[in-house]
């Protein structure tokens, strides 16, 4: 699987990394009529080509370049980015609902605002 965007994006939806990315796999991009339903971005994994450009565009630290460098507090999200595809509204659905059993799983963490929320993770 390739790169993984995870917490610090809920709720902040920064289009850096959307605006780097050499094969469009990052969505929803913010002229696409999902960007106002869901809570993150997601990268495609068929689409992704690993190129690792959205990594330093990302001002929140939310993604990450592989499953296994991805946090164990981060994992379920994994599935997220799996899971949605862009004008598919049950795979939305899905993804998002796993959003939101992170976020409600983690009321302390989603408290602190998204850019400081990586470093929260390693402490």
């Amino acid at each position: 699987m390739p790169f993984i965007i995870t917490d610090p994006c809920i709720d902040t939806k920064d289009t850096a990394c959307v605006d780097v990315c050499p094969v469009d796999c990052i969505h929803p991009r913010k002229d696409e009529p999902e960007f106002e339903q869901t809570r993150m971005l997601y990268i495609h994994p068929e689409e992704c080509i690993d190129c690792g450009a959205c990594v330093p565009a990302c001002p929140v630290a939310a993604i990450y370049d592989s499953v296994d460098s991805t946090p164990a507090s981060q994992k379920d999200l994994i599935d997220a980015n799996f899971i949605y595809r862009n004008g598919d509204p049950a795979t939305i659905a899905q993804a998002e609902a796993i959003v939101k059993a992170h976020a409600d799983s983690n009321p302390d963490l989603m408290a602190i605002p998204g850019p400081e929320r990586a470093a929260a993770h390693n402490r």
